[in-house]
């Protein structure tokens, strides 16, 4: 495989990586919160995630730190994305203060 296309394939593949770990993330918190042992949810989720994105991240890499940075930046930006996607509505959130948080 060429370079542009090994390097455009593993940031599409950190993109993957991050759908599934922070995807993940927010299916465990919906289903925790509401489970009678929250504590194997989230551990269990954890464990799982970790192992997929440590593997995959190793699995792109093949000893190019290129390969693993462009990884890393489409993990990340897959964060931004799943962030934004399950934020909640705007109606739901309290009223931001007007004042600062500082002491007197």
């Amino acid at each position: 495989m060429n370079e542009p296309l090994s390097l455009a394939s593993a940031l599409v593949t950190g993109v993957l990586l991050g759908a599934i770990f922070f995807g993940g993330l927010w299916w465990t918190v919906r289903q925790g919160v509401s489970s009678r042992q929250p504590a194997l949810w989230f551990v269990g989720s954890l464990l799982l995630r970790m192992s997929i994105v440590l593997a995959g991240f190793y699995i792109v890499s093949d000893r190019h730190w290129e390969r693993l940075l462009l990884c890393l930046l489409g993990f990340v930006m897959a964060r931004l994305v799943v962030t934004w996607l399950t934020r909640p509505s705007g109606e739901n959130q309290p009223p931001r203060s007007l004042e600062g948080s500082h002491a007197p």
